[in-house]
């Protein structure tokens, strides 16, 4: 019976692979009593979701931490549910849902829909004592990533600049030809990071005030992790109202504390790709960011949703800059969405007539859109940063030296062979090995290098436009490449 469930392999997913498990078609569903009559009928199982952990992932994800999210959220009904977990990976329900698609992104009234549900989750989820105290997810997982990403930039730094001039590496070499993967070598890219981090705190007012603003973000909506439900008949969800309640956010590997401006930053720079391009999906193109007039659109849906069940929001604006800004300044309201709710608190008695006060709820929420967008375009550099040091771990060089030998991938390599500990099973292991290698190299890789080279050349677009590199400190090459959004 085993052999007849069907396991299928969904396309799209950068950091595991992930399968739809089906049981078998024609399953007998019959109760029976104990004269063999039959008294009923069995549910059908349903299909399941099996997702398997990455190579890299251990590199990347904290398991344990994201179990421990995904508790919370099934809590709150949020996500599919967790069903079943193993070494390297877990089962979770299968949700009769579609992926959105990169133009679905751009789509009006779904950009819109995506706007409350992700208001509702900021504030649908309370941050715990210690995710606070521990700072943006943005830069702990820069600081769990660096030392890896450092030791193979900087291998990768020196393969470069030991090419000779003129030269065109071929076959297992030809990533060569990219030259410098951050644009530059590794220590201007780090440096520019680290000024630009200490300019971001100076924004706030200091590392306490930057805590203050944090909320529960997502931090990975890109459109294949967000699922548009199918509902049928008399679905709630086909009320009017419900209708943005038919979109699920799935994958929740990357969740955790983080600001409004780096969650919509992430969003807003998602719609800039799509990861099933025939030729070139680890691309990032410039001109599919929002423009102003969309982006304005999308906060506007999120500042004025009011979740039924939303839990309290905290005060968002950042503090007027420090002095000592390395930068100049970046001109902000100071207004936030608390502010902005207040006057609906407001006695019947107390307010003023309707015209006026429709007026004044208007420049409030145009402040706090404003605001927004301000944010936004601060924390997109430190956003583009993760994502290129991402990209630099999960990539596989030719010829790169192992850098964790005692990793759990290695845990075969002292010597120790599959007999001693499997005995008459070795050979059935040795076969699905084979098959797993197999498959791998059949379903060819997606080009994490490409992906990290052009977020990296889209980092130094910004940050030259923000004054924390000049072009010309730059090589010829990465600014004749780079990758400039203006807004």
């Amino acid at each position: 019976m085993s052999s007849a469930i069907t396991v299928e392999r969904l396309s799209g997913a950068l950091t595991n692979a992930v399968y739809v498990v089906s049981p078998p078609a024609d399953l007998p569903l019959e109760k029976f009593d104990e004269s063999g009559n039959v008294v009923g009928f069995s549910k059908a199982p349903s299909k399941l979701l099996l997702r398997v952990y990455g190579p890299q992932v251990e590199h990347l994800i904290d398991r344990e931490a994201e179990l421990a999210i995904l508790q919370r959220l099934a809590r709150k009904q949020i996500g599919p549910r967790l069903l079943g977990t193993f070494v390297n990976g877990r089962f979770e329900e299968y949700l009769h849902a579609q992926p959105l698609t990169p133009e679905e992104l751009r789509d009006p009234a779904t950009s819109r829909q995506i706007a409350k549900r992700m208001r509702e989750l900021h504030e649908g989820i309370e941050l715990l004592d210690q995710e606070r105290s521990e700072g943006a997810f943005v830069w702990r997982n820069w600081d769990k990533w660096f030392q890896r990403a450092e030791r193979i930039v900087t291998w990768m730094d020196d393969q470069v600049k030991a090419l000779p001039e003129h030269a065109k590496p071929t076959g297992q070499q030809a990533w060569m030809r990219r030259g410098f993967i951050c644009g530059v070598p590794w220590a201007q890219f780090k440096e520019v990071v680290a000024k630009y981090r200490m300019w971001l705190k100076a924004q706030y007012g200091g590392s306490k005030e930057v805590r203050e603003q944090l909320v529960f973000a997502h931090n990975d909506t890109q459109y294949g992790n967000i699922l548009r439900m199918t509902p049928s008949g008399e679905s709630p969800l086909l009320l009017p109202a419900n209708t943005h309640k038919q979109l699920v956010v799935i994958d929740f590997e990357y969740a955790n504390a983080n600001t409004r401006g780096l969650e919509f930053a992430n969003h807003f720079t998602e719609w800039c790709y799509n990861y099933h391009d025939e030729r070139k999906p680890y691309a990032f193109n410039s001109a599919w960011y929002p423009t102003p007039e969309e982006q304005d659109r999308f906060l506007r849906a999120y500042v004025s949703h009011r979740p039924q069940d939303g839990l309290s929001t905290p005060k968002m604006g950042p503090s007027t800059p420090s002095s000592d800004a390395s930068t100049p300044p970046v001109k902000r309201a100071t207004s936030s969405i608390s502010d902005f709710m207040l006057d609906a608190r407001q006695p019947p008695g107390h307010r003023h007539n309707a015209a006026k006060e429709e007026e004044s709820t208007k420049a409030a929420e145009d402040l706090e859109i404003a605001r927004l967008a301000d944010e936004t375009r601060i924390w997109r550099l430190a956003n583009t940063a993760q994502w290129v040091a991402w990209g630099i771990v999960q990539a596989k060089v030719p010829g790169m030296p192992d850098f964790d030998p005692d990793s759990p991938t290695s845990e075969l390599t002292d010597g120790t062979e599959p007999e001693d500990l499997l005995g008459e099973r070795a050979e059935e292991y040795r076969q699905l090995a084979e098959e797993q290698a197999g498959e791998e190299e059949e379903d060819e890789e997606f080009d994490y290098l490409g992906y990290a080279q052009h977020r990296a050349l889209f980092f130094w677009g910004d940050a030259v436009q923000m004054g924390f590199v000049r072009s010309e400190d730059l090589p010829e090459e990465t600014r004749s490449k780079l990758k400039t959004v203006p807004y």
